[in-house]
C-alpha cells in the first residue's frame, strides 16, 4: 500500500513504536535526571555549609576584634599617663596639668565611641540606670539622688553600668 506521496503507508502501531520511547529508555533517562538532581542538591547543601561556617567565622571574628578600634584609642591616654608617671615629681602643677589633658583625652575616646557618663545628681531616681545604696532624710523631694558614690555609664543608651547613688527618703 502507497500514498498518494509515494510513501509507504504505516499503521498506527509501528508509527506509536518509532514516536515513543521504550520503557528502558524512558527509566534510564529519568535515573540520569535523579542523579543531576541528586548531584545538584549535594551542592546545593555543600555550599550551604560553607556559607553557614564563613558566616560563623566572621561574627566570631566581630567579637574578637571589636574592641580594637577603642584599644588603639586608648593606647595614646596610656602613653600620656606613662609620660605623667615619669615627669618630675619636683612640679605638682605640672603633673596635675598633665593628668587633666589625659584626662580630656580618655574623655575624648569616651565621646568618638558614644560611652557617656551618667551623674544623675539632683535627678529623679531611675532603677534602670542608677543603684541605690541607701536612702538618706534630705530637703530634695522623695526619690530623688542627693549623692552619687559612683558615676555610671551608657554605651549606645545601653547601661553598662549603673551609678551608685543615695537617694532622699520619702517626708514622714
Amino acid at each position: 500500500m502507497q500514498t498518494e506521496n509515494n510513501a509507504p503507508e504505516t499503521t498506527p502501531e509501528e508509527s506509536g513504536k518509532e514516536t515513543m520511547p521504550s520503557l528502558e529508555d524512558m527509566l534510564r533517562k529519568a535515573e540520569l535526571e535523579a542523579q543531576e538532581h541528586h548531584d545538584a542538591w549535594l551542592r546545593a547543601k555543600a555550599e550551604t555549609e560553607n556559607i553557614r561556617r564563613r558566616a560563623q567565622e566572621d561574627v566570631t571574628k566581630a567579637h574578637k576584634f571589636a574592641v580594637e578600634s577603642f584599644a588603639s584609642e586608648l593606647l595614646a591616654v596610656k602613653d600620656s599617663l606613662e609620660a605623667a608617671l615619669s615627669a618630675d615629681p619636683s612640679n605638682p602643677e605640672n603633673l596635675k596639668n598633665g593628668v587633666d589633658l589625659t584626662l580630656k583625652q580618655l574623655s575624648g575616646v569616651f565621646g568618638k565611641f558614644n560611652l557617656t557618663e551618667l551623674n544623675p545628681l539632683n535627678e529623679a531616681f531611675d532603677p534602670h540606670r542608677h543603684q541605690a545604696i541607701s536612702m538618706v532624710d534630705a530637703d530634695q523631694p522623695a526619690n530623688t539622688v542627693v549623692m552619687v558614690l559612683q558615676k555610671g555609664y551608657l554605651l549606645h543608651d545601653r547601661v553598662i553600668r549603673p551609678a551608685l547613688v543615695t537617694v532622699a527618703k520619702p517626708k514622714a
